[in-house]
């Protein structure tokens, strides 16, 4: 079985010898050609040039055994789509061109029809990865839940309270909405256009769904994603991974995705046995032990592999995205582990 095929039959919950493996943000600051590369050409250069987002989206996939090969791209790309922009700030995080700090300024905002064309980029980048990869591994495209994007949006950036999007979420629900469902309409324009391009699978970053209220979060974050998943192909793999939101894997497990993504936070096993049996899981090491040494990496994979034996639908990955002080070594020998698991 070839790794793409083994991706999509742990997405359909089909048995086999060892799980499929990818490693969220794969393509990154821990790899020195990835370095080598934005040195060159910038971070925002690499995403909106086609030919550079699939070197780089490939760079893992020649070093490393993986099942899947995600597209390297950025989650605000949708914001900028509908006409907001995004930076990086020097001392770390992220800065918005602008805040969007009333109805008026959410009403200005583009719509889903601006999406296949300002985002062509993305579409191509995928028909390039589609060609070079010729079926050896799974193709994943991803994009930011709109709650996630409306975080960065209101406030203008990375947040540490997030007060602002609370504040309308809470203060002035009409407003709310209508920014969640200009996004909700932009991610399914975004999907369809990633299907179409040759991903096959999608996963959606619900990155801050953890920072919100439990009781709150089917309003602010999941009845969108829902939404989101109803006006995509029926059956098609979607993974869903939220930061903070194992109190919701239950409701998660309901909205129509093939898979969970859990943080390290949760114990996969038990989050195993508690979701119908349909639904995957994705995880989920904590990314801090790619930072230790080889010998603990594979100990803790290990570990993870043995608590999920005789289960089915699980993709092993990290609990969230891989860490610059990540280690080669550590990262070969998570990979070995999985890869000769038995």
């Amino acid at each position: 079985m070839n790794s793409r095929n083994r991706f999509l039959a742990a997405c359909s919950c089909e048995p086999l010898d060892r799980p499929p493996v990818w490693i969220m943000r794969q393509a990154g600051r821990y790899l020195p050609e990835y370095r080598e590369l934005k040195a060159k050409h910038g971070f925002l250069k690499m995403v909106k040039t086609p030919e550079l987002a699939a070197e780089v989206s490939l760079q893992p996939t020649r070093r490393f055994a993986l099942d899947a090969t995600i597209l390297f791209s950025d989650i605000l790309v949708i914001p900028e789509a509908l006409g907001q922009g995004y930076t990086f700030r020097d001392e770390g995080g992220i800065a918005m061109e602008r805040r969007l700090d009333s109805r008026a300024a959410i009403e200005a905002l583009g719509t889903e029809s601006a999406v296949p064309e300002r985002l062509s980029y993305v579409a191509e980048a995928l028909a390039i990865l589609k060609r070079e990869l010729a079926g050896r591994t799974a193709l994943l495209g991803f994009g930011g839940s709109p709650w996630t994007l409306a975080t960065y949006m209101v406030e203008g950036g990375s947040s540490e309270d997030f007060a602002l999007v609370k504040a309308l979420f809470y203060e002035d629900r009409p407003t709310f909405d209508l920014l969640l469902g200009k996004l909700t309409s932009a991610l399914i324009a975004y999907f369809r256009m990633q299907i179409r391009a040759g991903a096959d699978a999608i996963q959606i970053f619900d990155s801050w769904g953890g920072i919100i209220a439990g009781a709150d979060y089917e309003a602010a974050s999941l009845k969108w994603i829902r939404a989101i998943v109803a006006a995509l192909p029926e059956g098609f793999p979607i993974i869903i991974f939220g930061k903070g939101t194992g109190a919701h894997l239950q409701d998660q497990a309901f909205t129509g995705a093939r898979v969970l993504s859990v943080d390290w936070s949760n114990d996969l096993s038990a989050v195993r046995r508690s979701l119908p049996g349909n639904v995957a899981v994705q995880g989920n090491m904590d990314p801090v032990i790619l930072n230790t040494t080889p010998d603990i990496t594979r100990r803790e994979a290990l570990r993870i592999l043995e608590s999920m034996r005789g289960t089915r639908g699980h993709i092993f990955n990290l609990g969230h995205g891989i860490l610059p002080q990540a280690k080669i070594g550590c990262v070969e020998a998570l990979l070995d582990a999985v890869t000769t698991w038995k």
